[in-house]
């Protein structure tokens, strides 16, 4: 029964969006989602950066949807990757902390949960990082994460990104026939391993691509932007400072560690194309929806820091692309500038899936920016929100409301308060909650701060 649910719903959404002769309506679409960690949306080639090595990605932005205002409303791990889970801000999931996991109750209404309940193989590959990852929750499951480079049973050292690209190869050639698939690839790479003296620790063979490359510094990284930071942003003690010390802070570890950095991202799309190619094998492409986004952004030393977590665009801005078997052949290739989040990754996957979205998903479906010939109304804000971590001295919580015109941000430990005129200063450097001329600007987002907290609940 569920099969044939799954069937009918697959014809009617080829039928309502295609807008002629329905694709591959005899059986339910198959998805891959493929989650990059600490990456943002200019660190790949179709988004325009000219050092980076990533082909396959490329060419299945090409094929697909490209969203290039694509946002985290958490941007550190385990918040960003529960809420693609659950399509859920962290006020509702409540992922705030590491080892922190979802209980089985919620775990039914996240996307692996709802497409498994419908009759879907569903696995899990690489980072999971919301709490441990319960074998009962997948029919495959491969969770690890945290090192570079692991030691195999066999005695085998392979590279992380090496391990996700075999072990999703697994999952494809052991997976039941007669079943749509779920597929999530949750890559580490390319994160750093933080106990390491380089922290960024590649592959071999990814240093041929990057042989005499330098990359350009970053146009943030002038002592104007780091001195324009909230002082408990610019402490010495702040996270984001110390990390920067580790990878940023001397032209030469800038060079080395940015090309450490872009080698990792190099490997992760050779292991996406891969894994592209073993679908094309078994003749599944063609029948399979493939998401790819990163978890949240980084600083590549802009404004002085490393990592993620502050409510900048560095941070908060990530590579979104939707490969859909439903987008017309002249809608392919395309962007989108809407207002994408986290958080609708997992209505889009259980819309794309032919299944009811559940009440609790926070999140829109994406589909009709790129199915429907009208476009719909869509958000021009969003809520963020980030825990303290540690202490308020190490990562401080944060929160605010985000538009394309206006940010407001809210450090309750301080009770500080940021407001950035986006339209005249993209750079997030001139704090206006403070001027006169600006006060009616901040008591209206002050009181949109507060009705997001209470509907994002």
């Amino acid at each position: 029964m569920r099969f044939a649910a799954l069937g009918l719903a697959a014809v009617a959404i080829s039928l309502a969006h295609a807008g002629g002769a329905p694709q591959n309506v005899a059986r339910p679409m198959n998805i891959v989602v493929l989650v990059i960690d600490d990456t943002r949306w200019d660190s790949i080639g179709a988004a325009g950066n000219r050092i980076v090595r990533t082909p396959r990605l490329d060419k299945l932005a090409s094929e697909g949807i490209r969203f290039t205002q694509a946002r985290v409303a958490t941007a550190i791990c385990m918040t960003s990757r529960a809420s693609l889970l659950t399509g859920q801000y962290m006020s509702r999931h409540g992922i705030d902390r590491f080892g922190k996991a979802l209980t089985p109750e919620a775990f039914a209404r996240t996307y692996p949960g709802v497409l498994r309940n419908a009759g879907y193989w569903t696995g899990h590959v690489g980072k999971y990082d919301v709490g441990a990852a319960r074998p009962t929750d997948f029919d495959f499951l491969r969770a690890y994460h945290g090192r570079h480079w692991l030691d195999t049973p066999g005695g085998e050292r392979v590279h992380v990104t090496e391990q996700n690209a075999r072990d999703s190869i697994e999952f494809l050639r052991a997976r039941p026939k007669n079943k749509p698939f779920l597929l999530s690839v949750g890559y580490f790479a390319p994160h750093a391993e933080d106990g390491a003296k380089e922290q960024y620790l590649p592959q071999d063979w990814s240093a041929a691509p990057y042989a005499g490359v330098t990359v350009p510094p970053s146009p943030l990284a002038d002592a104007k932007y780091l001195r324009a930071l909230p002082p408990f942003l610019s402490a010495e003690s702040n996270e984001g400072r110390i990390r920067f010390k580790w990878r940023f802070d001397t032209p030469e570890r800038y060079q080395e560690y940015m090309i450490r950095y872009y080698r990792l991202i190099t490997e992760v799309d050779a292991a996406v194309g891969r894994l592209v190619d073993e679908l094309k094998t078994q003749g599944v492409y063609e029948n399979t929806l493939i998401a790819f986004i990163g978890d949240n952004g980084y600083f590549h030393g802009d404004r002085g820091l490393a990592d993620k977590w502050y409510p900048y665009e560095q941070a908060l801005r990530v590579p979104l692309i939707v490969r859909d078997p439903r987008v017309q052949s002249r809608r392919r290739g395309t962007t989108r500038d809407q207002l994408a989040l986290n958080i609708d990754l997992a209505p889009t996957i259980v819309s794309a899936a032919g299944l009811p979205v559940p009440d609790a998903m926070q999140g829109r479906d994406l589909s009709p920016l790129y199915l429907e010939s009208k476009v719909p109304v869509w958000r021009d804000e969003f809520f963020y929100e980030h825990p303290t971590i540690t202490s308020r001295d190490r990562i401080p919580a944060s929160r605010g409301v985000i538009r394309r015109d206006w940010k407001y941000v809210y450090w309750p430990e301080f009770d500080y308060e940021q407001l950035f005129n986006l339209k005249e200063d993209s750079e997030e450097i001139r704090n206006v909650a403070n001027d006169a001329a600006h006060a009616g600007q901040r008591a209206k987002m002050r009181q949109k701060l507060e009705e997001w907290r209470k509907q994002a609940r």
